[in-house]
């Protein structure tokens, strides 16, 4: 299948390059490089740099390259930062996805894969998380993802022959096994990267965020997929869209890890006895989110390969290892 992948040069975005060149699939990818890293798509792969807001020019690239799917990964994603500046997270992620689905619309294009996420539901009231479970964010980024599941909810209403997933996923870790490519943000927020980096001797310490959860070890818990697992879940799903189609999957590993135990487990991996503080609570961080994975093994078969989370955290370590400034393309 001839597939464009927005963000392409993103963490999650190069993942989902690599695996459908890997697959046999023509991949094309575009990213403005805000965020992403041009050295994390392979030379041969067909890239723009150009915004998905440029109607036309991503028009132009859809028809000349004759796509058949768009994966889009395209977005911001810092809870923090979207309440603080909420205006940029809709004109972006919100407006951006408005953008992509005219042009998609002018190019023909009739399959499209959406990174969604948990943050669309909240507060949930029951864990593990079901499909089922009422969607009510609590930050704009959250919002700016459930409106553009809306749009593409009313976008396929008025187009029978449309297909769509939206693909609401947990955190997500880990980097490439081959050692390729891995995570690079700047700045870094995602906790195993930081403990990692503080492993390396790039930061002091890690901070944990409360200890005094309701939760056996008093520390938040959460489900972590890895970055593998889940593009091949976002290719499983794009092989399996039929016309008409309407597909909403929470992608993760089904249960949930605690802060303390993703703490131990990377001084096991990296053999490095790094300090470890104790910090209040985060306002807003609920004690425990973890998905029900069960809706995507039922219909289309995909379950996660990684769940331990040693070997989740070993190939992120190797990345981080020989990449400890992260890609060169700085």
């Amino acid at each position: 299948m001839r597939v464009l992948v927005t963000g392409g040069a993103g963490y999650i975005g190069s993942h989902a390059v690599k695996r459908l060149d890997e697959g046999g699939h023509d991949v094309v990818a575009v990213d403005n490089l805000c965020l992403g890293h041009r050295d994390a798509v392979a030379k041969h792969i067909p890239f723009y740099e150009t915004d998905i807001r440029e109607k036309d020019e991503m028009v132009r690239i859809m028809k000349e390259h004759g796509i058949e799917c768009v994966m889009h990964f395209a977005a911001f994603s810092q809870v923090g930062e979207s309440v603080g500046d909420p205006l940029k997270y809709y004109d972006n992620n919100t407006y951006g996805s408005k953008c992509l689905i005219q042009a998609m619309d002018e190019a023909g294009v009739k399959k499209l894969v959406f990174s969604s996420t948990c943050a669309t539901y909240g507060e949930p009231e029951e864990v593990p998380i079901s499909e089922t479970c009422p969607q009510s964010p609590i930050n704009p980024y959250g919002w700016s993802k459930l409106f553009v599941e809306r749009m593409l909810k009313d976008y396929a209403a008025a187009n029978e022959d449309f297909a769509y997933s939206a693909l609401r996923y947990f955190n997500v870790a880990g980097s490439a096994a081959d050692g390729t490519i891995g995570e690079d943000h700047d700045p870094e927020t995602h906790i195993i990267p930081v403990i990692l980096n503080t492993a390396l001797g790039k930061r002091d310490a890690i901070t944990i965020f409360g200890e005094d959860y309701e939760t056996p070890d008093g520390t938040c818990i959460r489900d972590y997929i890895h970055v593998e697992d889940l593009v091949d879940a976002h290719v499983v799903v794009m092989e399996a869209l039929q016309a008409g189609d309407e597909r909403y999957y929470n992608l993760g590993i089904g249960n949930g890890l605690s802060v303390k135990q993703i703490v131990d487990a990377a001084k096991k991996v990296t053999a490095i006895d790094f300090e470890v503080k104790k910090g209040e609570r985060r306002a807003g961080d609920p004690p425990m989110l973890f998905a029900n994975p069960s809706k995507i093994k039922r219909e289309i078969g995909w379950e996660a390969k990684y769940t331990d989370v040693e070997k989740i955290i070993e190939t992120a370590w190797g990345w981080f290892k020989a990449n400890p400034d992260g890609y060169d393309d700085k």
